[in-house]
């Protein structure tokens, strides 16, 4: 071969299955910067290094993009902790505390983060987006917390928790705890360290949840 064709050559092929997941971590990328409303499918396939048709060849529309994204970054975080935790052998407060840790091992990096406070900011502009975070995320995820209070609540380690807050409120803290930690943390003169921040999620979710040393108090 002559020498200006060895020149001309590529040095490398993106083999086609790799295309969706760099698709993907692009649209990541570019949704967490710009948000979804002012999102372009323009602007993921050049930040993914493939052009636009190449684009429709996997995802026809940024909502089915965007599904897909969440699927691939979140719904399968959740997934996952459901079959590690609904079948935990030790206590309640341990299969808790180490889904609460797991949280923030996968979800607290900042491109994670972005994820979360584009679903706060934006998806009430987008109901057919927010109902399918809903049912995929936030409802599988309260259903996987609720199965872990009730476990507590039955062999003793919980109180009768009347609030179903319990439940919804430990998310809460945490992706809250997330968003604060990687957008506003530097501007804190008095910023907790991760690990502390664990700690104190976990100290006041218990302290709400634990039964007292002499068992179970009704109605509280």
């Amino acid at each position: 071969m002559p020498s200006n064709e060895l020149q001309q050559a590529p040095r490398w092929h993106r083999r086609p299955e790799e295309r969706p997941d760099e698709i993907l971590d692009a649209a990541t990328t570019v949704f967490g910067e710009q948000g979804f409303a002012r999102a372009r499918l323009e602007d993921v396939a050049k930040r993914a290094g493939v052009s636009k048709g190449t684009l429709y060849l996997y995802f026809d529309s940024k909502e089915a993009l965007f599904r897909e994204m969440v699927r691939r970054n979140v719904v399968s975080l959740v997934a996952a902790a459901e079959a590690k935790y609904l079948h935990h052998p030790g206590t309640a407060r341990d299969a808790l505390t180490e889904l609460v840790r797991g949280w923030w091992q996968l979800l607290g990096h900042k491109e994670a983060a972005c994820i979360h406070r584009l679903v706060g900011a934006e998806l009430s502009s987008f109901p057919e987006l927010g109902r399918f975070y809903f049912e995929e995320v936030i409802v599988r995820t309260h259903r996987l917390i609720a199965t872990l209070v009730a476990r507590g609540v039955a062999n003793g380690e919980f109180r009768p928790v009347q609030s179903e807050y319990a439940i919804r409120g430990l998310p809460s803290l945490v992706i809250h705890a997330i968003n604060a930690q990687r957008f506003f943390a530097p501007f804190d003169p008095d910023a907790l360290e991760d690990a502390e921040v664990i700690a104190g999620i976990l100290d006041l979710y218990f302290h709400g949840v634990l039964a007292p040393p002499g068992g179970p108090v009704a109605g509280l």
